[in-house]
């Protein structure tokens, strides 16, 4: 049976129960009391969702204060302590799960299946994070010259801030948050105002497991630059992770060179997909379309410049063209829906455009191509075949539905315009032959490599970018160290009979 469609719009719209669900978590969350507020609204209908505190400048540093004095007694608790706090929460966010997939759903606009998934990755990094507190590094080693032992420890950096984007509301959140309370910092959370929804839910989830009070702090603005400005530099900051453009990483580098902060930045991408002619077809297709499609396109490590070996090419964009066609595009709460809306109606109008401009310069539209009319922020699944490099869509990062293919002939021509680009975050390599999988693997100037998979992304791995995708690394056991500092001590020996 084919999802209900709504009047005015070609798209499928929410299931009955499910809105009715969602409303119902919307309707239970505790948020904040403010003097201004900043509204929150379901991208698929434009409609109201919620109202989260505008808080100022003067509010944002008695968030500072307010974590700084509750880290001190965090810090001084034992690992295992803080390890049992964030198993705790791990399992009410798996208890949980259902309510946060929803409310995702309805804040961000992906299919209720993705907010599902984001949960379980989510949640993860709570459970692993869980599992690193209590390995918080150090080790003993003899001096080479004799006559003394150095002992190296690890200590938390102290309070951080957390400033997150709005494309995975949760899973954003919790791996920033669950490192600094392993490593022991207490924090400062900024959300997007986009979608903020899921944080507020997560940190409530997180105080009901043990977490104190007035440790995590979330922080909601419609002024981001004045909230960076006034809590990069106060002193008692002394680390900021950051998610989101690489313009405004480049502003918090800034901010953060004067209080001489640890910074962490995950930042644009750029990433090349390639294509070889001995791929296995059908998963080339596959991981194409999961690397390019997942969140619909709005993901930093989204498959940005497919390329495509020419023996493959036509039957691997005739397969893509297939899958993208078959799509279901509607509200993320409808059934059997394959991709959400875009985030607002800028992101819509960019899409049309960088459409236009690479049709105007001779690519070719195989799947898609338009915006769909009607309530929402829609954009059809959609392929380009034969985008040149004059193309605005082969120099940008596209953050969308639109799947852009360039054909090539060598393995040498692949890697030399796969790097060419000040971006280095991720790359997807298919292929059958295990030696050019790593081989080219290792010549891309990229922090993570998908071998023959579309969705490479792990709490077990440390995910980051190089070049200007970014600085420091998420997840894994290198996730923790960027909320720790490392101390040495020389302890002097002598000789005794």
């Amino acid at each position: 049976m084919s999802p209900e469609l709504t009047a005015e719009s070609s798209v499928p719209i929410a299931d009955p129960q499910r809105a009715a669900a969602a409303d119902a978590v919307v309707a239970a969350l505790t948020l904040p009391k403010s003097a201004r507020n900043a509204d929150v609204f379901n991208p698929a209908t434009g409609d109201f969702v919620a109202a989260v505190p505008d808080i100022d400048v003067d509010g944002a540093l008695r968030a500072v204060a307010e974590a700084d004095a509750a880290g001190r007694e965090w810090a001084a608790r034992t690992p295992r302590e803080r390890a049992d706090v964030l198993r705790r929460w791990y399992d009410l966010l798996v208890e949980h799960a259902d309510q946060l997939a929803l409310l995702i759903t309805r804040e961000m606009g992906k299919p209720l299946a993705e907010s599902r998934a984001e949960v379980t990755y989510g949640s993860d990094f709570v459970r692993w994070y869980a599992e690193e507190a209590v390995r918080p590094g150090g080790n003993v080693r003899d001096l080479p010259t004799g006559g003394g032992t150095l002992l190296t420890r690890r200590a938390p950096v102290g309070l951080s801030v957390l400033i997150t984007p709005w494309n995975f509301p949760l899973a954003m959140a919790t791996r920033k948050i669950a490192p600094a309370l392993a490593a022991g910092c207490p924090a400062v959370i900024k959300p997007a105002t986009l979608t903020p929804l899921a944080t507020f839910f997560a940190v409530d989830l997180a105080r009901r497991a043990g977490v104190p009070d007035e440790l995590v702090q979330v922080v909601t603005t419609t002024d981001a630059s004045a909230f960076s400005e006034a809590v990069l530099t106060d002193a008692r900051v002394r680390k900021v992770s950051f998610t989101g453009s690489t313009g405004v990483g480049k502003v918090l580098l800034r901010l953060a060179a004067d209080n001489v902060l640890r910074s962490s930045m995950e930042l644009g991408g750029d990433a090349p997909l390639i294509v070889f002619d001995d791929a296995d077809l059908e998963r080339a297709v596959n991981g194409a379309f999961a690397a390019k499609m997942r969140n619909g396109g709005q993901s930093c490590i989204a498959a940005n410049r497919i390329f495509v070996q020419e023996g493959i090419a036509e039957a691997f964009v005739e397969g893509l063209a297939e899958k993208l066609a078959a799509a279901r595009v509607g509200d993320g709460l409808a059934n059997d829906v394959d991709l959400g809306p875009l985030i607002d109606d800028r992101a819509v109008a960019n899409m049309q455009k960088l459409v236009d401009d690479a049709v105007g310069n001779g690519a070719t539209v195989r799947a898609g191509g338009k915006a769909i009319e009607g309530r929402g922020h829609f954009f059809e699944a959609t392929l380009l075949d034969h985008v040149p490099v004059t193309a605005e869509i082969a120099n940008t990062e596209i953050f969308g539905p639109i799947a852009a293919v360039q054909r090539f002939t060598t393995q040498a021509e692949a890697i030399a315009r796969a790097n060419d680009t000040v971006y280095g975050l991720a790359g997807y390599v298919f292929t059958e032959n295990l030696d050019r999988a790593l081989n080219v693997a290792d010549a891309l100037h990229t922090g993570l490599v998908g071998i023959n998979q579309g969705v490479p992304s792990s709490a077990a791995a440390p995910f980051g970018g190089m070049k200007h995708s970014g600085m420091g690394r998420e997840g894994s056991a290198e996730g923790l160290e960027e909320y720790q500092e490392t101390r040495f001590y020389n302890v002097a020996r002598r000789a005794t009979e």
